[in-house]
């Protein structure tokens, strides 16, 4: 059976609208997702970088995502074909651990979660395919890297790109 990886924040979890919305309110701004387009929020207001980074640290951050649009129907359909297991990168934020964990078993319980995987270098992930957000993971990952879209991500090319999970159920499934 092959085996599918998928990163969690900005794949899974719709990270953009909390983190967007919590600047928004905290400094009084506007700024929109289009805005975002080939950037990191920090890279437009590189003043407030620390700030913004540290609401990541809080343990409970990433507890309330709200899920991605069609992820748990075709990650559940991709189970039974694939081998699924989530990744992501949460040694850049250790605090997060818990609260991904958590959200995980909410949201995707019918997954197994031997198969979650808490990492830094995703280049050590055996796997067919990984689906993420950040090329940077590709590099050096020995199987496809499938480029899931996001405002930050949206001038990269040279992969094998999905916009949405409808797109990524007619890569896998169709």
């Amino acid at each position: 059976m092959k085996r599918i990886a998928i990163d969690m924040d900005e794949v899974i979890a719709d990270f953009i609208p909390k983190h967007l919305g919590r600047f928004n309110g905290t400094y009084n701004e506007n700024i929109t997702i289009e805005e975002l387009r080939g950037y990191y929020l920090e890279d437009l207001r590189p003043q407030l970088k620390e700030e913004i980074w540290s609401w990541q640290t809080e343990p409970a951050y990433f507890r309330d995502l709200p899920v991605m649009k069609d992820s748990q129907e075709v990650i559940k359909a991709l189970s039974e074909r694939y081998e699924i297991f989530i990744t992501t990168a949460a040694m850049y934020i250790p605090a997060s651990f818990t609260a991904k964990y958590e959200w995980l078993k909410e949201h995707f319980s019918f997954l197994n979660d031997m198969n979650f995987v808490f990492c830094g270098d995703k280049s050590i992930i055996q796997a067919d395919y990984l689906i993420d957000d950040h090329a940077h993971h590709f590099k050096r990952f020995a199987g496809q890297g499938i480029l899931y879209t996001s405002p930050r991500n949206c001038h990269e090319t040279g992969y094998v790109r999905v916009n949405n999970w409808r797109e990524v159920e007619d890569y896998f499934l169709r």
